[in-house]
């Protein structure tokens, strides 16, 4: 049995009877035909509000050939820095027309290509992409299948076809290293993500490259999943004594928890025991005790930036690569190690003695 209770919902052919035209004629107005007089277009337009009618906006950009949407695939839409940055591309295509379909892969590689998949039968007009992994065969294959502008968000490889929005880590990494070897660290240790990503590849590279300019051991890293539990194990392992780091750089705001965790179970200082800087200035490193030096990034500036990349390459421009800076903010985290401090003060009382 038909439920009458519901209002019908008005088709184009209610239009064209209530304009008294053909129903081609409401698909021209509609459409924005050109070969359209203004008397026709006023009587449809009058008619559609009239019989509130909605059109199919799904089917307008299949005969377009335009959708007005773009795809956006996230490693990991439960990192603040991403969420900020997806936030501040939605905010800018919005003012261009155009809306955001976002894919999450939950960090799983396999679903990169997935979602690709799930975003090309939507038919968009663009991608941005922040993968999981660069390597993946699937996602190579998905990426040969996608023919329409894409823009790679702080990675490498991807379509030969793409633009690419990076972020400078080796000035923000770089900073923060020099910095721990100012204060007299000599074993330093990074905690970083994947090795399948180019954040990872170049933050690994930039404290190596100044522990060598500095004549300083080579840095202890330890690559892994973005997972609290990595970032737990990777602490304690470079906190024993065979490695016996004085210093510790996190880089990424998701493993700080678990470096945390570890240097509590260990009862260990900051930065009486131990020195700690931070990736991203989240709200769990500005009010930590002492608070966190941070290696920071503008993740507004980097979405604005992504968004634009992708309209330019809707509208015809050329590929292009945008970079942003990171830069080192020092907090109370950072102190020399102790057996600097152990040296300056019995300078001190030896000074002291002497005069």
């Amino acid at each position: 049995m038909k439920d009458h209770s519901k209002p019908r919902t008005a088709s184009i052919k209610d239009v064209a009877e209530m304009a008294a035209v053909a129903v081609s004629s409401v698909s021209r107005v509609l459409g924005n035909h050109p070969d359209v007089s203004p008397e026709m277009r006023v009587r449809v337009l009058q008619a559609v509000q009239a019989c509130g009618y909605q059109p199919n906006s799904v089917a307008q950009s299949l005969r377009r050939g335009v959708s007005m949407s773009i795809g956006f695939v996230v490693g990991d839409i439960s990192n603040p820095l991403m969420s900020a940055i997806a936030s501040a591309a939605e905010s800018r295509l919005a003012n261009n027309g155009y809306s955001v379909l976002l894919a999450n892969s939950q960090g799983r590689p396999e679903r990169d290509a997935l979602n690709i998949a799930l975003l090309r039968q939507r038919h968009v007009d663009g991608l941005l992409l922040s993968l999981t992994d660069e390597k993946e065969a699937p996602l190579l294959k998905e990426f040969a299948a996608f023919a329409k502008p894409t823009v790679l968000l702080d990675r490498d490889g991807g379509a030969p076809g793409s633009s690419r929005v990076l972020f400078d880590h080796a000035q923000g990494f770089g900073q923060a290293t020099r910095h721990l070897a100012d204060l007299g660290h000599r074993r330093i240790a990074l905690i970083a993500g994947p090795k399948g990503v180019r954040h990872t590849r170049e933050r690994t590279r930039a404290v190596r490259a100044v522990c060598s300019e500095l004549g300083l051991p080579a840095p202890f890293v330890k690559t892994g999943p973005i997972e609290r539990r990595h970032g737990r194990e990777a602490t304690i392992t470079a906190l024993s004594e065979q490695h016996g780091a004085t210093a510790l750089i996190c880089a990424s705001n998701q493993l700080l928890p678990g470096v945390l965790t570890a240097i509590r179970e260990l009862d260990l200082s900051i930065p009486d025991d131990l020195s700690l800087i931070t990736t991203d200035d989240v709200a769990l490193a500005e009010f930590h005790s002492p608070p966190l030096s941070t290696i920071n990034r503008d993740a507004n500036a980097f979405g604005i930036q992504t968004a634009d990349s992708v309209l330019r390459l809707i509208d015809g421009g050329d590929l292009d690569t945008v970079t942003l800076p990171t830069w080192f903010n020092p907090r109370q985290s950072c102190a020399p190690p102790k057996q600097e401090r152990r040296r300056s003060q019995h300078s001190s009382k030896r000074e002291s003695k002497g005069s």
